[in-house]
Formats: structure tokens, C-alpha cells, sequence
């Protein structure tokens, strides 16, 4: 009998430690500065970092700014090459900081709204409309230096930032990652 009463506590235990986990996913997350962002995509969105914001550019054969200055080196940038590259990056960064502190304080505004109590239908539309907004431009800025980036290299230099970033064997079949794009 002892047995069997230490066996049933000991899977109450182990029942119990599952549906606290399972009922609580979001537990901490309460203590958040603004709850739908982490303070580490607060601290990436103030530093104009991509977030993966530009994957469809990227992974798609479009070298991201930052990530060519990086394999300066082994993609044997011109000079000219790099100053693009550093140029389009700062470019980039200035752009898209601004962006993200508003994508902040969309999120910092609908926050407040539900911790206020002050939430409405109508106030709610229009602050998820904002928050939909800033991330749209967010985004479209980081893509658009994908974009831009493309046009600074040639076609040997893409597959090879292809191979070095690992992408190489994601093209599918008959796709030269952004060879489609250039008609130089």
C-alpha cells in the first residue's frame, strides 16, 4: 500500500508539473516592458538589425548589405564594391531605426491600452492597423537594400555569397539565386 501511495504521488507530481507547463506558456512574459516584444527583438529593432525580416531577399539570392561586408574578404569586393556595400548599409540603418521605434510604440500603445483597461473595439483595429503598418515599412526597407545589394555585385560574386552563407543547394532546380533580377 505504501508503494502504491508513493507511486500515485509521485505521478500526481509529474501530472501536475506538465499542467503547469502546458497552462502556462507565457508565464514571466507578463514582466515584459511591452509584452508582445521580447527585450531582445526592443534591442534589435532600436539597432536596425533584420530580424529576418528580408528572408524572401535573402534566401532567395538578394546578399543582404551587412552580411557582403562581412565576406568582404573572400568575395574579393572592389573598393568601389565595398563603399556601396557600406553605404547601402548605413543607409539601411538609418532608415530602418526610426522604423522600428514606431513598430515599438505601436506595440507600446496597444500595450498600454489593455494594461488601461481603455481598449476598445475601435481603438484595438486601429492600433493592431499601425502595428501592421510600421511592420510593412519595417520590412519593406530592410528588403529594399536586398535589392539594391544585388545590383553592386556580379553574378560570380552572388553565388559565391550563396555558398559561403550556405544557401548554395537551397535554389531550386534551374534557379541561379538572382540572376532572374539582373539584366545587366
Amino acid at each position: 500500500m505504501a508503494r502504491f501511495t508513493l507511486a500515485l504521488a509521485v505521478v500526481s507530481l509529474i501530472a501536475t508539473s506538465a499542467l503547469a507547463q502546458h497552462v502556462q506558456p507565457y508565464g514571466g512574459l507578463q514582466l515584459r516592458a511591452v509584452k508582445a516584444l521580447s527585450s531582445e527583438q526592443v534591442a534589435d529593432l532600436r539597432a536596425g538589425r533584420g530580424m529576418g525580416l528580408a528572408l524572401a531577399a535573402e534566401l532567395n539570392g538578394y546578399p543582404g548589405p551587412l552580411h557582403v561586408i562581412e565576406l568582404a574578404a573572400p568575395l574579393a569586393l572592389t573598393d568601389a564594391q565595398r563603399e556601396r556595400a557600406q553605404a547601402l548599409f548605413d543607409a539601411m540603418k538609418a532608415e530602418t531605426v526610426p522604423l522600428g521605434e514606431a513598430l515599438i510604440a505601436a506595440e507600446t500603445d496597444l500595450d498600454r491600452q489593455f494594461a488601461a483597461r481603455t481598449v476598445t473595439p475601435v481603438s484595438l483595429s486601429a492600433a493592431t492597423d499601425a502595428i501592421g503598418a510600421a511592420q510593412g515599412r519595417l520590412r519593406a526597407a530592410h528588403l529594399k537594400y536586398h535589392l539594391a545589394m544585388l545590383e553592386a555585385l556580379t553574378p560570380e560574386q552572388v553565388r559565391r555569397y550563396a555558398e559561403l552563407r550556405g544557401y548554395a543547394t537551397a535554389a531550386p532546380a534551374g534557379h541561379t539565386p538572382g540572376m532572374h533580377h539582373r539584366m545587366k
